[in-house]
């Protein structure tokens, strides 16, 4: 599906309306979905804590909506990004099997975008995933990443439910790594300025790490050409039936709530 800017709310609603249409229709074919986010949005993993890790008024000033996912992982700001979703039946061919499995198929497609656009990307699996860092999403390591020089470049997270799989991820163009941090429950101006720094030698955006500028346009052209060649498919321009727009109408008062938002 093409590029499209939404709030958190309406983003992550279509995300799962498609998911859930798909269930009931059971088509084969995966559905891959580009979009960006308006507001500035501070996205939350399923099972993060909202009153431990969120300074809602630091929030408030900023103007910075929260929303939490359906997905797992960390905290991820959403500004200057490029945010991919793949939809699809845990039985298709291309991602059946383990959770690191499907996360390699993904992760090779969206290398050869990323590779396509003039970015030394490389794909590093890690054996270990366990999180020592802190709450943001590009500080903790996950399954097949994609670096460039160590960095971290791309962070996503996957569900699976009734035999779907949903997986989702930030391509991001470029980072302001003060305001994210200033959006999370730190406990002194001291252990924030030691994050950042931190954060800055372990994540990186794509401004930093590019040859020349690339577009979304490109960026999401390149994309759709990797995962074709990866998944052996042929990707085809479409938009919501009116199923899921019904659907996902439904859904996006559930991630607009205050009870879904803070829920733990």
């Amino acid at each position: 599906m093409p590029y499209t800017v939404l709030t958190g709310a309406e983003n992550m609603a279509i995300d799962e309306a498609i998911m859930d249409i798909m269930k009931k229709n059971n088509p084969t074919e995966p559905v891959l979905r580009f979009y960006g986010w308006k507001p500035t949005t501070l996205s939350l993993g399923y099972a993060q804590s909202y009153a431990k890790e969120v300074d809602a008024e630091a929030c408030r000033r900023a103007n910075i909506d929260v929303v939490r996912r359906p997905t797992g992982g960390r905290a991820v700001l959403h500004q200057y990004e490029l945010t991919y979703s793949v939809i699809v039946p845990e039985s298709e061919e291309h991602v059946k099997g383990t959770v690191i499995e499907s996360y390699l198929k993904i992760s090779q497609g969206l290398l050869k975008g990323i590779n396509a656009v003039g970015v030394p990307a490389e794909l590093v699996a890690h054996a270990n995933s366990s999180h020592t860092g802190t709450a943001a999403c590009f500080d903790a390591p996950s399954w097949y990443e994609l670096v460039v020089e160590g960095k971290k470049l791309v962070g996503s997270a996957q569900m699976r439910r009734d035999g779907m799989l949903l997986q989702h991820g930030s391509i991001i163009l470029h980072f302001d790594t003060e305001l994210l941090f200033r959006l999370l429950k730190l406990p002194n101006e001291e252990v924030r300025q030691r994050l950042i720094k931190s954060f800055k030698a372990k994540a990186c955006a794509l401004d930093e790490v590019w040859m020349r500028p690339v577009t979304i346009d490109e960026l999401e052209r390149e994309l759709c050409l990797g995962f074709e060649e990866i998944m052996g498919i042929k990707l085809v321009p479409s938009v919501l039936t009116e199923e899921e727009k019904l659907k996902s109408e439904q859904l996006v008062e559930k991630y607009n709530s205050q009870e879904w938002t803070m829920k733990r």
